[in-house]
C-alpha cells in the first residue's frame, strides 16, 4: 500500500472518532507511516545477518525527499572502544603485578633506598636527599593515564586485530562510526560491506576505506583515523620493583613497560636491561642514554610475548658536594672519574675544580680517604662503594689580611660612596679614597660599623638576655608572699618584667666600634679595615640633649663653658621619683660617663654634674626602681626592732639564768 493510500485510511478513521483538524491529522499519519518504515527496514537487515562484532546500524532514507543525505547510525553493538570486553580489546583477564594488588588504588609503593644509598645519605646528613640517578623517573610512574593508551599513532604503525577504526563520512551520506578490528583483520560499514585493513600502515587505512565507500556512493567526503589502540601482553622480569606480566598499547617501548613495573629495584641495574622475543635477544638498553643524553635510539616498540629483563646492579660509586647533582651513580667497565662528573652535571657554581676526596670502601683499614688533583686523575677508574666529594671553594674564609676589603664611606667626605680597597688598607686609607673631610666633618663622633663586631654584640647580648630572664623568672619564684597586697605587687612586677624582656629581645646590636679620640681629633685612628666595614662621618652638632625623669625632657642648643649641670637646670632639674645617683651622660664618639663611676660608700659622685657639655651631649636621668613609702619604710623599720628587741630579751634572760 502507497503512502498516500495509507495516510488516507489513517486520516478517515481519525477523522471519525476524534474532533483535531484535517492538517494536524495529516502531519500525524505521515509520521506513524515514516516509523513503520524504519521499523521494517531495520527488521529486515537484522534478518540478513552479519558481523557478531560488528554493531547493528539503522539506515535512514526520505523517499519524499530524494535529494536527502543516507544516513547510517550505530545501533546497541559494542562499539566503544571502553565497552569493549578484556578479550575483544586483546587484553589478558589475569594480571601477573600481585603487588599492584596489595595497594589501595592509585597508591604506588614507597620508594626503598638500597644499603648503598643509606650509607652516602648518612655521609652528607639529612640534605640534601641523595638517590640513584634516575630514580625520580620511575618513582610514582606506575599510574596509567588516560592519554597513555592513545598515543599519537606514527604513520607506518601496522593495523591488526582489536585496533578501532573512526570513520566519519558527510555529504550523500551521513555516518560517524566506531569500528572494530575483528579476528580475521576485518571492518564492516553498513551497505558498503566488510573491508580488509589488517597489516594496512597507518597512513594507507583512509586511501583503502574511501575507494571501498566509493563504490556504493558518490559525492561524499570521509575521515577515517584509529581510536582505542589494540593491548598487548608483555612480561617484565628480573630486579625490578613489581615483575610480572602487563597489558600495553601496541605502541608500547621499552621505557612505557618498564615504568609500569615500578623500574629497578634497589638492587636492579639502569644500564643492563635486555629485550628478548623468544629464543632470540633483540638487543640491550641503557637507561642512562635517556637520562642524560635524551637518546631513545635503543627504546624499540614492544611485541606480544615480547620480555624486558632488568640485570642486578652493577659498581655503585656516590658523588656529593658541590656538584649541579649529587647522586648514586652506577658506572660500567672503564667509565672514569670525569665520567662520573659527567652524569652529575658537573661542578657547581662554588666548587673548587681543582680537586676531589675519594673515599675508597677497599682502604677502609688504612687511608680510607685519598684527594685527587684535577685534570691529572681525570682518567682514574672507580670501585664498588667508592664515594667521591667535591670542595667548596666558598665555605672556607681566606686570612683577613689576604682579602680585598668592600668598604662603604658615607657622611662629611667629598666622595660618599662603596669603595673596594685592596689588602692591608686601613680606615685612613678609605677616608683618602673618599676624598677625605668636609669642613662640618665632626670627626669625635665618627661611627665605625663592622659586621664580625655586630654578630659577636648579637650573641653576648642574647646570652644576657637570657640570664636576666632566668634571674627574673627565679626571684619571682622564691619570693615569699605574705599578704593580699604583696601578691598583686608581685603579680605586677612580672607583667612588667614580660613586657621588658619583650621590648628587650626585638633590640638589634649596630656593630659600633667606640674610638678613643680626644674631642678636637683632625682623623680618624689608623685601625686596619675588614670586609663590610661602613664608616660614617657626621656632621658637627649643636645641640645637648636631657632626657629621662626629668621635668622637661628636650635637645638645647650648645654653649661653650657651660656645664651638664647646666643643663639639668634648663630641663627642670630631677623629678621627685628620679634616681639622681645614676645620672649619666652618652657622649658623641660613644662613650658613657656616669654619677656613679666616682660614688663610694661615704661620698657622692659628681662626675657628670661637673663635667662640661660636648656638641651631641644626651644626659638621662633614670627613674627610681625601687619606691617605697614612708609607712611601708616605717613597717619595715618597725619589724626590725620589735625582732631585735625580742633577741636582746631572750639574751638577758639566758644570762641571768
Amino acid at each position: 500500500m502507497g503512502r498516500l493510500e495509507s495516510t488516507s485510511v489513517i486520516v478517515t478513521l481519525a477523522d471519525r472518532s476524534t474532533s483535531l483538524p484535517r492538517p494536524i491529522l495529516l502531519v500525524l499519519a505521515s509520521w506513524v507511516w515514516v516509523v513503520g518504515a524504519a521499523l521494517a527496514q531495520t527488521q529486515g537487515n537484522t534478518g540478513q545477518g552479519g558481523s557478531p562484532s560488528q554493531p547493528s546500524v539503522e539506515v535512514n532514507r526520505s523517499e519524499s525527499t530524494s535529494t536527502g543525505p543516507t544516513r547510517l547510525r550505530q545501533g546497541q553493538g559494542p562499539a566503544s572502544a571502553d565497552e569493549r570486553t578484556p578479550s575483544e580489546r586483546g587484553e589478558a583477564t589475569e594480571r601477573g603485578d600481585r603487588p599492584e594488588q596489595l595497594l589501595p588504588p592509585n597508591v604506588e609503593p614507597p620508594y626503598v633506598p638500597g644499603e648503598f644509598e643509606r650509607y652516602v645519605q648518612r655521609q652528607v646528613g639529612f640534605a640534601p636527599l641523595i638517590r640513584r640517578l634516575g630514580a625520580e623517573l620511575v618513582t610514582g610512574a606506575t599510574d596509567t593515564k588516560p592519554g597513555e593508551m592513545s598515543p599519537l599513532v606514527p604513520a607506518d604503525y601496522i593495523i591488526g586485530p582489536g585496533d578501532e577504526v573512526l570513520v566519519t563520512l558527510w555529504g550523500s551520506v551521513d555516518a560517524d562510526l566506531r569500528l572494530v578490528v575483528d579476528r580475521a583483520g576485518r571492518v564492516s560499514i553498513p551497505r558498503v560491506g566488510s573491508i580488509q585493513v589488517s597489516g594496512l600502515k597507518h597512513e594507507e587505512l583512509a586511501d583503502v576505506v574511501m575507494r571501498r565507500v566509493g563504490q556504493v556512493f558518490r559525492n561524499f567526503q570521509s575521515s577515517v583515523s584509529l581510536g582505542q589502540l589494540r593491548g598487548i601482553r608483555v612480561f617484565v622480569t628480573g630486579f625490578v620493583v613489581k615483575p610480572g606480566a602487563y597489558t600495553v598499547n601496541s605502541l608500547s617501548t621499552v621505557v612505557a613497560a618498564l615504568l609500569k613495573a615500578g623500574g629497578p629495584s634497589a638492587s636492579g641495574s639502569f644500564r643492563d636491561i635486555e629485550v628478548r622475543r623468544g629464543t632470540e635477544m633483540l638487543g640491550r638498553f641503557d637507561l642512562y642514554d635517556l637520562l642524560l643524553r635524551g637518546d631513545r635510539s635503543s627504546d624499540r616498540v614492544l611485541q606480544a610475548g615480547d620480555v624486558v629483563h632488568v640485570g642486578p646492579v652493577g659498581v655503585q660509586v656516590g658523588f656529593i658536594g658541590s656538584v649541579n647533582r649529587p647522586a648514586i651513580l652506577e658506572m660500567r667497565a672503564g667509565e672514569t672519574i670525569a665520567d662520573a662528573l659527567r652524569m652529575v652535571g658537573g661542578f657547581s657554581a662554588v666548587a673548587d675544580r681543582t680537586r676531589l676526596a675519594v673515599e675508597r670502601l677497599r682502604d677502609r683499614n688504612s687511608g680510607r680517604v685519598a684527594q685527587l688533583d684535577l685534570p691529572r686523575d681525570d682518567a682514574s677508574t672507580l670501585g664498588h662503594g667508592d664515594v667521591l666529594r667535591a670542595f667548596s671553594a666558598v665555605t672556607a674564609a681566606l686570612p683577613s689580611l689576604r682579602q680585598n676589603k668592600r668598604v662603604k664611606v658615607e657622611g662629611e667626605v667629598a666622595r660618599p660612596a662603596e669603595y673596594v680597597l685592596p689588602e692591608g688598607s686601613s680606615v685612613r686609607d678609605a677616608i683618602r679614597a673618599a676624598g677625605g673631610y668636609t669642613p662640618a666633618a665632626y670627626i669625635f663622633a665618627a661611627e665605625l660599623m663592622r659586621e664580625s663586631v655586630q654578630k659577636t654584640q648579637q650573641e653576648n647580648y642574647d646570652r644576657a638576655l637570657r640570664d636576666l630572664e632566668t634571674d627574673l623568672a627565679r626571684s619571682a619564684g622564691t619570693q615569699r608572699v605574705s599578704g593580699t597586697e604583696e601578691a598583686g605587687s608581685q603579680a605586677a612586677r612580672t607583667i612588667a618584667n614580660d613586657r621588658l624582656i619583650a621590648r628587650l629581645r626585638a633590640l638589634r646590636p649596630s656593630g659600633r666600634i667606640v674610638l678613643d679620640m680626644p674631642v678636637d681629633a683632625t682623623d680618624l685612628p689608623d685601625l686596619a679595615l675588614e670586609d663590610g666595614d661602613r664608616i660614617l662621618i657626621p656632621a658637627r652638632p649643636n645641640t645637648v640633649g636631657v632626657f629621662g625623669s626629668v621635668y622637661n625632657a628636650a635637645t638645647y642648643l650648645h654653649q661653650a663653658g657651660r656645664r651638664l649641670d647646666d643643663y639639668l637646670r634648663l630641663a627642670g632639674g630631677p623629678t621627685k621619683g628620679a634616681d639622681e645617683t645614676s645620672v649619666f651622660v652618652v657622649r658623641a664618639n660613644g662613650h658613657v660617663i656616669s654619677e656613679q663611676q666616682d660614688a663610694g660608700w661615704f661620698r657622692r659622685g659628681n662626675a657628670v654634674s661637673q663635667m662640661a657639655a660636648e656638641p651631641g651631649d644626651t644626659i638621662f636621668v633614670p627613674e627610681e626602681m625601687d619606691k617605697t613609702t614612708f609607712l611601708q619604710r616605717a613597717k619595715d623599720w618597725t619589724q626590725v626592732l620589735y625582732q631585735l628587741g625580742i633577741g636582746l630579751a631572750a639574751f638577758q634572760v639566758f644570762r641571768s639564768n
